[in-house]
């Protein structure tokens, strides 16, 4: 469970989180909407332990982040949490099969082949990652977070870069991982459609929640708008 409350986030003398707080379930996939600005990134930032609030109490799997200091909050993220961001930060001189095993490496992991084949990259685990297209690599990355056995994985915008064939394949993916291992997913993102994928939908506005609601009939990859 991510508890947080009341969480302020300032850059610069600019209040980019205005006292945020939510509460998400175990397993839930939950998407945070919101305009570029809104603080949706920031808010992704904080519940995961990347940067440090400035203000209120953030609260994930049992652990108060707020009260960590940066060593701890290092090994709360190896332990507990993967990522997946637009930019896919893989190590150009490592093969998809090394790439992934980095991540496979802080858990303990030695399953993480059955990983990489699950997401369709059997065939590529000696391949370099420059020599991949854009959802290949994508696939990579999430392969690269889930080899952690993460109870939580956090998305920044997975799909922003990908056109919408790739994007909708990254998002089934996804989809399809969660219904099978129920971690709990908190994916942001800008496009509405996306949103209509989630269990709960959380809308940002200029650094607040301006609305949560959830979705009776939850779409596919394939359903929604793009």
């Amino acid at each position: 469970m991510i508890k947080a409350e009341n969480i302020v986030k300032t850059y610069n003398a600019t209040d980019v989180l205005k006292g945020v707080s939510l509460n998400i379930k175990d397993g839930e996939f939950v998407v945070i909407l919101g305009a570029s600005g809104s603080g949706k990134s920031t808010l992704l930032n904080v519940l995961s332990g990347i940067e440090k609030a400035d203000g209120g109490s953030i609260e994930c799997n049992g652990v108060r982040l707020n009260e960590l200091n940066d060593k701890e909050l290092t090994a709360f993220r190896k332990k507990e949490v993967g990522f997946v961001f637009q930019q896919y930060y893989l190590l150009s001189h490592l093969n998809v099969e090394h790439n992934v095993k980095l991540g496979a490496d802080l858990a303990g992991n030695t399953d993480y082949k059955e990983i990489i084949e699950a997401l369709g990259l059997a065939d590529k685990m000696k391949s370099m990652s420059t020599t991949l297209s854009g959802g290949e690599q994508q696939r990579v990355c999430i392969a690269r977070a889930l080899a952690k056995n993460p109870n939580v994985l956090f998305l920044d915008e997975p799909t922003g870069a990908l056109d919408e064939k790739t994007g909708r394949e990254i998002l089934d993916y996804i989809s399809k991982l969660h219904e099978e291992k129920r971690f709990t997913a908190v994916m942001v993102t800008h496009n509405s459609n996306i949103a209509e994928m989630a269990e709960t939908v959380i809308k940002m506005n200029s650094g607040n929640i301006v609305e949560v609601s959830s979705n009776k009939v939850r779409k596919s990859a394939y359903e929604i708008g793009w």
